[in-house]
């Protein structure tokens, strides 16, 4: 009698599992990838201090994304979390440490998307909102809008309780140097330092990072996928150094520097010219790659080969729907690391270097 009433508890719960697939079926594992732009990086043009304080900086916005995914909490969550980091971080050209337009302002752009329903959010042209990645997803979640701009962007964040600073608060002084250079390069007038900026040579100028001998494309982003299978990606810039007319280049634009669909398994963040990111829909065409069979890898690969062909220039990072992670670029190195449920944080910098 046991040993029947045993056989059919067995048989029950193998009928359930059959019945319902999703039961049987393993969570995803969760994972995460992120990119701090791409462009000109040479390890010449990097001290071994400068080479320490990025990898160390990379380590830092993976362990703010990784500590979401860890708690199960959201890939949007994570993606949020790893570039406010990095727009906090004066290393990178996104928010504090962002380039400055040849009238000497900061003029910041992101966008985010989430794969499991396709919404999506943007913003152009802030300079007083602290983390244009937050604003981008307030307006995604907030407005029945997907892109804003401008003033009304810096408004609308200030209205959705978002925190407002002082243009001044995003300078950084070697930045300012790469505008001054940029600018008698094209024989271009300089103008004057912004009101609240430090004055040249004092305490807190020269304790700014120090000019790099580097051409790199102003982006971060990340892409994740969280343990309930949903994909998510975004992006941050300041754009290119003495940009002029209100130039946007493709981080904000979805579907061309930004974009995630689960159905399609696959999420992109993109760095590089944006003009042919814009004109090539890149993000778009590598989530049509994988959905079409490509790993996250191959779709990579592809895309910015043809971004090549029309001579552009810089780097994506992909998430597929099983956490495989795809980088790529045609520069000589881009800042990128990734993490996942079942393999350790690794970063890397120069594009012959294996993440470690």
């Amino acid at each position: 009698m046991r040993e029947h009433t045993m056989n059919a508890a067995i048989a029950f719960v193998a009928a359930l599992l059959s019945a319902s697939p999703a039961i049987a079926q393993e969570s995803p594992r969760w994972s995460l990838a992120i990119h701090g732009g791409a462009g000109v990086i040479e390890r010449a043009g990097l001290t071994p201090e400068q080479d320490a304080a990025y990898r160390a900086a990379l380590n830092r916005a993976l362990e703010a994304g990784a500590s979401v995914l860890r708690d199960g909490g959201a890939a949007l969550d994570a993606v949020q979390a790893v570039v406010e980091v990095m727009e906090d971080d004066p290393l990178f050209n996104a928010g504090r440490g962002a380039v400055f337009t040849a009238a000497g302002r900061n003029e910041l752009d992101a966008a985010v998307m989430s794969g499991t329903d396709l919404k999506a959010g943007s913003v152009a042209g802030l300079t007083r909102t602290r983390h244009p990645i937050a604003a981008a997803r307030a307006v995604m979640e907030r407005s029945p809008h997907v892109m804003l701009a401008g003033e009304g962007a810096d408004a609308f964040a200030a209205s959705a309780g978002l925190e407002q600073v002082e243009p001044s608060w995003f300078f950084t002084e070697r930045r300012w140097r790469q505008l001054e250079t940029a600018l008698r390069e094209r024989g271009d007038p300089i103008p004057s330092r912004p009101v609240g900026a430090p004055a040249p040579g004092g305490a807190l100028a020269e304790a700014a990072q120090p000019s790099l001998n580097e051409r790199k494309f102003g982006t971060v982003g990340a892409v994740a996928l969280d343990a309930q299978g949903r994909l998510a990606a975004g992006t941050s810039t300041g754009g290119t150094v003495g940009k002029r007319w209100g130039r946007i280049g493709d981080a904000p634009i979805i579907g061309a520097g930004t974009y995630a669909s689960d159905a399609d398994g696959c999420a992109v963040s993109a760095t590089g010219t944006g003009e042919y990111f814009i004109r090539s829909t890149v993000a778009r065409d590598i989530c049509i790659r994988t959905r079409e069979g490509a790993t996250a890898q191959q779709a990579a690969e592809a895309e910015i080969a043809e971004v090549g062909s029309i001579g552009g220039d810089g780097g994506v990072v992909v998430m597929g729907r099983d956490g495989s992670v795809g980088f790529a670029m045609n520069t000589s190195g881009m800042y990128r690391g990734s993490v996942g449920q079942d393999r350790p944080a690794t970063v890397a910098i120069y594009g012959d270097e294996t993440p470690r």
